[in-house]
């Protein structure tokens, strides 16, 4: 029986000649990522594994990014933390506030993670580095804190979900509409401890950023995975980051699969999930009209560079609702100066938004942007829990940056076509 791409990674770094799916490995990891919140107690648990130092200094990443800048005295503690930590052991991959970004953003960025790799970061969408053909995933702190001890973590080899792409997107379709629409169809637990992986010759339609922002919310369908094949779109991208050599997968054609989900991506349409799962998804023939006070554009999933040129080609010339709040927030600092040379600050300031430095903050319900009782936002982040974004009784609407941005003008959910 052949293998998936997922499979031959892990194969590779348990040092097998194969492996099956629902088999315990040990295998070694290319990076180990922890960010400001999930790094201390990593750092408080590493000293229990009798060891001084890290295993690799260079395959270890920290990057303070949820409450940085630091939004209390709390978050300047746990801050304080992990740089005390990356200096004592010489964390070569440690990024202060002025160099750093949201972490699944700067990192590919960066050129750190390659085609072939295996990440464990203590973050639950470590799933995106997929996008670049490596195997990544979440794991918990004390399995950033293993990780970092020994450079090895466990592993179950999880089966997979092959999803086959056909077509291309129409206009103001994205993918963040086809991860919406997938998660939309097979539900929260519908790749439970699964490998998502996407194939077919619609891939090629897709941009790195689509792919990024696929992969990234693969977890939101409960999977421990999302990989896409690389092509030349994914080794131009990691020439261009200075990434080291990628080791290249492809899945064999008699590999095993629980099943195979064909989506024509020329019949998806833009979509919006509803509160409070992002499984709870609408298209706007089917959509009611919705009031929002917030707008949130960023995040490990959506504020990459040409995510903010979408929001850019729909805010240029207009003005946002009055009743409405709009917060652009750039993935790194890299990409906040692409934004502002571009002119693209000019579109957003003369519309009516704030910009912000980068930071994870109102994805999580931390800082800038925290919802009170009965508002309702609409966001490019990955989440819409209750509570996610603010007081336990506000609602959040998952959305791609064109859809966004049209609600911002009007101040209801809105088609960007309607505009």
């Amino acid at each position: 029986m052949g293998m998936t791409i997922t499979e031959k990674i892990l194969a590779k770094a348990a040092g097998l000649d194969s492996v099956h799916s629902g088999q315990l490995i040990m295998a070694d990891l290319s990076m180990v990522l922890g960010n400001d919140i999930t790094s201390p107690v990593a750092i408080k648990e590493f000293p229990k594994f009798g060891k001084k130092t890290v295993f690799d200094n260079t395959k270890v990443a920290m990057i303070p990014d949820h409450f940085a800048p630091n939004k209390d005295i709390k978050a300047a503690e746990q801050c304080k933390c992990v740089r005390c930590f990356a200096n004592e052991q010489n964390i070569k991959n440690y990024f202060e506030v002025g160099e750093a970004g949201i972490e699944h953003a700067l990192l590919p960025e960066k050129g750190l993670v390659t085609a072939g790799d295996v990440v464990i970061g203590a973050d639950s969408h470590t799933c995106t580095y997929g996008a670049l053909g490596a195997f990544s995933t979440g794991v918990g702190s004390t399995d950033m804190a293993c990780g970092m001890a020994t450079g090895k973590a466990w592993f179950k080899v999880p089966s997979s979900i092959k999803f086959v792409l056909k077509g291309k997107f129409n206009r103001y379709v994205t993918g963040k509409d086809l991860i919406l629409h997938i998660i939309g169809q097979i539900g929260v637990d519908g790749a439970l401890y699964k490998s998502m992986e996407f194939t077919g010759e619609g891939v090629a339609s897709l941009s790195m950023d689509d792919r990024f922002t696929v992969c990234n919310m693969a977890i939101e369908a409960g999977a421990k995975n999302g990989i896409f094949p690389v092509d030349e779109k994914t080794l131009a991208y990691l020439k261009e980051a200075g990434a080291k050599t990628p080791v290249i997968f492809n899945s064999d054609s008699d590999a095993s699969y629980d099943e195979v989900i064909e989506i024509d991506l020329s019949k998806l349409e833009s979509t919006v999930s509803f509160p409070h799962l992002p499984s709870n998804t609408k298209t706007f023939s089917n959509m009611p009209k919705v009031k929002i006070d917030q707008v949130v554009i960023g995040s490990c999933t959506n504020g990459r560079i040409s995510d903010l040129r979408a929001a850019a080609e729909i805010l240029k010339g207009r003005h946002i609702d009055k009743s409405v709040r709009a917060i652009i927030i750039p993935a790194t600092q890299k990409i906040y100066r692409e934004a502002m040379h571009e002119g693209l600050f000019d579109i957003f300031l003369d519309a009516g938004c704030v910009i912000s430095t980068p930071t994870c903050g109102p994805c999580l319900g931390g800082y800038m942007g925290i919802l009170a009782a009965g508002e309702r936002a609409i966001s490019t982040t990955n989440r819409n829990f209750v509570g996610r974004m603010g007081h336990v009784e506000s609602e959040v609407y998952l959305a791609s940056p064109h859809v966004a941005a049209a609600s911002a003008v009007t101040g209801y959910i809105t088609d960007p076509n309607a505009l």
